[in-house]
């Protein structure tokens, strides 16, 4: 959806220009998307530290290829887990841990073998999803942010190119390529925003939302596990979440 989704938004700006008989040549333009690009981006590193700036960068190839938080699959994980600390017991998950790459995941079953009581262990893991959704948002916020200011950059992009087309007005050629600028950097700011900065925001918190249901069904497994709850009680639990999704 994601691909299909840019390919039809520039696909029609394109298709629209080139069907009005305008030249596509016209929508590409050096100065102003420096102008634009450049400004925006200044504008949010001054805004956040550099550790969001970078994560936000990072998460960028979610929108593309989210990772795939497949609630089946965990569901099968729990009831395996759960099965294995009934039949071995809690130190027997410590063979699972090292098959894990999933930080809330580690923490839970690293509790449950230290025996830590479980309303311990559920504000623990609480804790540390909270935490992780909130740092989540802040990324997303990166590119609502970017969503904000393009288009005021795009904005001083024409000023900047109306000022030196006032400056070339006995020169046709020069003024025509300051009006240009003027014109384009306004397309880039406005188009920069509508089209890629507020829907890679909005696409993010769709898979942070998803990921946030991932680990509230973990907390909840391995809560139920921690309690000794019968294999159909914890199938009853989970089930919430999958039909839920």
């Amino acid at each position: 959806m994601a691909i299909c989704g840019l390919l039809l938004a520039f696909g029609s700006l394109f298709f629209g220009q080139w069907l009005g008989g305008g030249s596509l040549a016209l929508l590409f333009n050096g100065h102003a998307f420096i102008i634009v690009l450049g400004g925006t981006i200044g504008a949010v590193m001054l805004q956040f530290p550099w550790a969001v700036f970078k994560g936000a960068f990072k998460h960028l190839s979610w929108v593309l290829f989210p990772p795939d938080f497949d609630l089946q699959q965990l569901a099968h994980q729990l009831h395996h887990w759960s099965n294995l600390v009934r039949k071995e017991g809690f130190l027997s998950l410590e063979v699972e841990l090292e098959q894990l790459d999933d930080e809330l995941c580690s923490q839970g079953l690293t509790l449950l073998i230290d025996g830590i009581e479980v309303n311990v262990l559920q504000d623990v893991l609480e804790q540390l999803m909270d935490m992780e959704q909130e740092k989540l948002e802040r990324y997303a916020r990166i590119y609502e942010s970017m969503g904000g200011y393009s288009p005021t950059m795009g904005i001083l992009g024409a000023v900047l190119g109306l000022i030196q087309a006032m400056s070339f007005l006995a020169s046709p050629e020069q003024l025509g390529n300051g009006i240009a600028v003027a014109f384009v950097a306004t397309i880039y700011g406005v188009g920069f925003a509508n089209l890629v900065f507020l829907p890679v925001s909005n696409r993010l918190r769709q898979i942070f939302y998803r990921y946030s249901i991932y680990q509230e069904m973990l907390i909840v497994g391995l809560t139920s596990i921690a309690v000794g709850e019968t294999s159909l009680a914890l199938e009853r639990r989970l089930a919430v979440f999958v039909k839920g999704a």
